[in-house]
């Protein structure tokens, strides 16, 4: 059962209380490059991303901020370190959120100076640590686990002595046990909501291994608002997989796709047909299972219980539902008929 925690609202997208846990990613380029960084946002978002997160490492890139504003649909988050400048000018431009590292802000009255702006403009503050944010080594991972609340404590209590409850908590690690502790204690202390992941997770496969395996034990205990699965690699690949985590353990809605690894047996081109489905319903928040195999052993038999799904059959290719074939003809035409009968199809 999901912690019910304070609910927060980031541009259009409300997160915590009751709300559906929201996927974000992060843009790969600097926003100067307005154009590229636009196109970005717009895959992320065609995608499934609920947030968008942007590094903002100089002043040429907070200005650039209002103009990618314009062209998006979805939340922009900035991300800002060292310099609170930044923080100010990314909030004149008209970002939905900001992201701040404990210690990376020296000064107590700057960090005072983004908190009064934030609050000014309604916007939320999301209070991220990290391992690296934290001063000396520790030998024990319950010494890292007091470190890192102590500096999200920190920050939080200067936002509060000041009136600033619109708060966002993140303490990400890339060890899996360290940052399951960590993301406990902050759930036993607060009730902000709270941004999970596991950061610098790696490459597709590791990476999503590694993510999945580090944030199961948290979103089965009912802890985490929002979440990102951090992989180096493909822009879209963090949104699928965050997507993908989510659905698997029954908390988002949406198109469950199942699909043979495919044999010498398979007849149709599974992997494509795959991608052409997923592709187009990754914003679909309808619970149906669709099934793409590769022949007549895996589908429909074997794949029965899907709702509809697409099989091979000799040179051609059929259309099934609840294991009874519909519609036979070749794969493509199985394909339009199939997001047709999803009310995909346009």
């Amino acid at each position: 059962m999901r912690k019910k925690t304070k609910e927060i609202r980031v541009g259009n997208i409300k997160i915590g209380g009751d709300n559906p846990i929201a996927v974000q990613s992060m843009v790969k380029v600097h926003p100067a490059n307005i154009k590229e960084a636009i196109n970005q946002i717009e895959r992320l978002s065609d995608a499934g991303c609920d947030i968008v997160r942007i590094a903002v490492p100089d002043m040429e890139g907070a200005e650039a901020l209002s103009e990618i504003k314009k062209e998006i649909k979805i939340p922009l988050v900035a991300d800002i370190h060292f310099d609170y400048r930044l923080a100010l000018e990314a909030i004149e431009r008209g970002v939905d959120k900001i992201r701040l590292n404990p210690s990376n802000i020296k000064s107590n009255e700057n960090i005072k100076k983004i908190v009064f702006k934030a609050k000014e403009r309604g916007i939320p503050i999301r209070v991220g640590a990290n391992v690296g944010s934290l001063k000396g080594k520790f030998s024990f991972e319950e010494q890292q686990v007091d470190e890192l609340f102590k500096a999200v404590e920190k920050e939080v209590s200067i936002l509060e002595s000041i009136g600033f409850f619109n708060i966002v908590l993140s303490a990400k690690c890339s060890d899996v046990s360290l940052n399951y502790n960590i993301n406990k204690r902050l759930s036993n202390a607060y009730d902000y909501p709270i941004h999970i992941g596991i950061t610098e997770a790696g490459t597709l496969v590791s990476g999503i291994v590694k993510s999945s395996v580090g944030t199961y034990n948290l979103l089965s205990e009912g802890i985490g608002d929002t979440i990102r699965i951090s992989l180096t690699g493909e822009l879209e690949n963090e949104v699928i997989s965050g997507i993908s985590l989510l659905k698997v353990l029954n908390l988002r809605e949406g198109i469950d796709i199942v699909s043979c690894p495919t044999c010498g047996r398979a007849k149709i081109d599974v992997k494509k047909l795959s991608s052409l489905v997923e592709n187009k319903t990754a914003k679909v928040r309808k619970n149906i299972k669709v099934a793409i195999m590769g022949c007549e052993v895996n589908g429909p038999g074997e794949a029965r219980d899907a709702d509809i799904g697409i099989a091979g059959s000799g040179n051609t290719a059929v259309l099934f539902e609840k294991g009874k074939i519909v519609a036979k003809g070749s794969p493509s035409q199985m394909l339009k008929l199939l997001l047709k009968k999803l009310e995909l199809d346009n």
